[in-house]
């Protein structure tokens, strides 16, 4: 048996159920346009809502989380710890309710004064993600190709040498390789308590852990 659910966003205008939507006859365009925005809204502030209550199981309930938040959700672990990185990335005063998560989620390796710029910039001039996606994107590679041009003036000169410094320091850095384990619901609830006894998360503890092994190896 099928059970309606309450939604505001909808009223009277049609009837939302866990397995779809059901419309009345003679719905109007508008109307249907407006359902269709506060779907899109609704998607949008799920991300955050996830994020938000993962990182307060987090803070207050220690290991337990993933293993209940995977439990409850039934997202996998690797997509919850990516909403959680997000929303550390980005305290609730500086989101922009105008852009989607995903805008915030191509921004969140930038520094914050890089990331407020480019949420401005994405909200005055209405970019998509992918928009938002090419145009950060065509702005470091500018700021890379300078970073190789001479440049006179000293104070544009050092700015310039700055970047060029902390390009080869990156290439200086050791190539990485992203491993996947699987692992059981038993093991990762273990991992997790061991994890956070130090005040790591499971895939921080697991490369301290692993990189032990190797000295001990060497």
């Amino acid at each position: 048996m099928q059970h309606d659910l309450v939604v505001s966003f909808v009223g009277n205008q049609a009837t939302v159920r866990k397995s779809g939507m059901v419309f009345p006859q003679g719905l109007s365009e508008r109307s249907w346009e407006q359902i269709g925005s506060s779907l899109r809204e609704l998607a949008n502030s799920s991300a955050w809502w996830l994020a938000d209550w993962l990182i307060f199981g987090e803070t207050t309930y220690g290991w337990r989380r993933y293993r209940e938040a995977i439990e409850r959700t039934g997202l996998d672990y690797q997509t919850l710890r990516n909403y959680a990185w997000v929303a550390r990335r980005f305290e609730q005063g500086r989101r922009r309710d105008s852009l989607s998560f995903a805008h915030h989620a191509e921004l969140a390796r930038l520094a914050p004064t890089e990331q407020d710029y480019w949420l401005r910039k994405a909200e005055q001039q209405k970019w998509s993600r992918n928009e938002l996606r090419k145009a950060v994107r065509a702005s470091l590679a500018e700021r890379g190709a300078n970073a190789t041009t001479p440049i006179t003036d000293g104070a544009q000169s050092q700015g310039v040498a700055q970047l060029a410094d902390a390009a080869d320091a990156e290439k200086r850095q050791p190539p990485t390789t992203k491993i996947t384990i699987e692992l059981s619901a038993t093991q990762l609830d273990c991992y997790a308590k061991l994890a956070a006894a130090h005040g790591l998360s499971v895939d921080e503890w697991v490369t301290r852990v692993l990189d032990a092994v190797d000295r001990r190896v060497a």
